[in-house]
């Protein structure tokens, strides 16, 4: 399998420390708002990522980390008359909320700031006592010129960086890309923590280095999130780990493109973001689209390439979802009405449609390209619908959509589980008093009752095995 890595501007062997095993670390949310669909792409693709190499038989320790303390934390609570801890509780469990609508899977671990304060403040202590960081009236800065690699993942030198460096002029500081790794308690701010240098609570760069360590060691395999974090944040993250531990921080770092949005007036893409108001959160989203159309149209395109946010798109994205699950009810349907018997035919049909596997394989092991992989999906059902046609057993149905399911599956698609619930119950009641009155030759109660089905986006199919439930997505 290869992947692009930032560090090395190319693709490259995914190698890992241990060969059965994947150590990634993917930066979390600051947890003051809801996320929205920018902030989903990294947590999507990654969570693909994983599921792929899961998929592929390997162990994958994932950690993604959430920022609980932070400047626009505190300032959110001040608006809110709640506490700044209180506030990063109730996000916290709002971003669960939204991550699972769009089938993104816990981490193995999911740190918290707040809980790895001690561990902060050694990590810090240490980079002093090094010589690589130094306090100034109860702030503490990272000494970015005595780590000789700094610049190294954004392809600029150091020069460059200062000349270009757009910071506030802090004379405290000794130079403009020195950059916070504790600070000093301000009068109103209700989150501080003892230090050896007063109270403070740290910088954002340091929390993340601190928590990779702490949780999957010095070195690790896979470092991701999105290309905005490139410079500073993971700049800053290897100048820390590298200098303090010694050793190289990642060995791959991974990085998807942005999520872009038209400006009405300039009529140009421009990147979606919640400094410029252009941002649409995946709350807002979920109430016209559901979570598993929202995560097809994030992995539609290759993870580095920009993604325009349209609903033109969105439909499309709709559209696609809705051909493969048709072709999952079909197979649904087959696998329990078929009354054909299995043949040698079939066997060696459902032989040849294991070379979309490999297809799909071949897409995902170049550098998870899931554009291509979902094209191999498409293909799948293209080849099953027309086996299907004339009809098949329930033995070639049921492989048929066992290999759907493995595929669409690892991108976390198709994977909603139809439950008996009270919908489902009086759907049922619907399709048999329907068949009642097509018995009775009620032919008006049975095309109103269609009509009712038709409004909620359901249409029935008669077919000789009985009445098939096709669903618009």
């Amino acid at each position: 399998m290869k992947i692009y890595n930032t560090l090395k501007h190319q693709k490259e062997d995914l190698r890992p420390l241990k060969e059965d095993e994947v150590r990634m670390y993917v930066c979390g949310p600051t947890v003051y708002n809801y996320f929205h669909i920018g902030n989903a792409r990294p947590f999507v693709v990654f969570d693909t990522l994983r599921r792929y190499l899961e998929y592929r038989g390997k162990k994958v320790i994932f950690v993604q980390n959430f920022t609980d303390v932070d400047d626009k934390i505190i300032n959110r609570a001040k608006e809110e008359g709640a506490s700044s801890l209180e506030i990063g509780e109730k996000y916290i469990g709002e971003y669960f909320k939204d991550a699972a609508a769009l089938g993104v899977r816990k981490a193995t671990v999911h740190p918290k700031v707040t809980e790895n304060i001690k561990e902060i403040i050694e990590f810090v202590s240490a980079l002093i006592g090094k010589g690589h960081a130094y306090e100034q009236d109860g702030d503490v800065y990272y000494d970015t010129d005595t780590f000789k690699d700094y610049g190294k993942l954004s392809g600029q030198n150091l020069g460059e960086l200062k000349a270009g460096a757009r910071v506030d002029v802090d004379e405290r500081k000794k130079n403009p890309l020195d950059f916070a790794l504790w600070k000093r308690a301000k009068e109103g701010e209700d989150l501080g923590w003892d230090s050896p240098w007063g109270v403070g609570r740290p910088g954002w760069h340091i929390e993340c280095s601190t928590m990779a360590k702490k949780y999957l060691g010095d070195t690790i395999d896979i470092h991701a999130g999105g290309q905005d974090l490139i410079f500073p944040h993971h700049e800053n993250e290897i100048a820390q780990s590298e200098a303090e531990n010694g050793v190289p921080f990642a060995n791959y770092w991974m990085h998807n493109g942005y999520i872009t949005i038209r400006n009405e007036e300039t009529r140009e893409s421009e990147k979606m973001a919640k400094s410029k108001g252009n941002f649409f959160t995946v709350r807002d989203v979920l109430e016209e689209y559901d979570g598993e159309t929202i995560r097809y149209f994030l992995l539609a395109g290759h993870y580095r390439s920009p993604i325009d946010f349209s609903r033109e798109l969105l439909e499309q994205s709709r559209n696609g979802l809705a051909r493969m699950h048709n072709a999952k009810e079909n197979l649904d349907h087959l696998a329990e009405k078929s009354d054909l018997p299995f043949t040698d035919g079939e066997r060696n049909c459902l032989m040849e449609l294991g070379a979309y596997r490999e297809l799909f394989i071949k897409a995902m092991d170049d550098d998870i390209n899931t554009a291509d992989a979902i094209a191999a999906i498409f293909e799948l059902i293209t080849d099953i619908n027309k086996r299907t046609r004339e009809g098949v057993s329930k033995e070639f149905a049921a492989e048929a959509r066992a290999l759907l399911l493995e595929l669409a599956n690892v991108l976390g698609l198709l994977e909603k589980q139809e439950s008996e619930d009270a919908e489902d119950a009086e759907l049922k009641e619907l399709i048999e008093e329907r068949g009642k009155a097509r018995a009775e030759k009620n032919w008006a109660r049975a095309d109103e009752i269609r009509d009712i089905l038709a409004a909620r986006g359901i249409t029935l199919k008669d077919t000789p095995q009985g009445v098939q439930i096709i669903r618009e997505k």
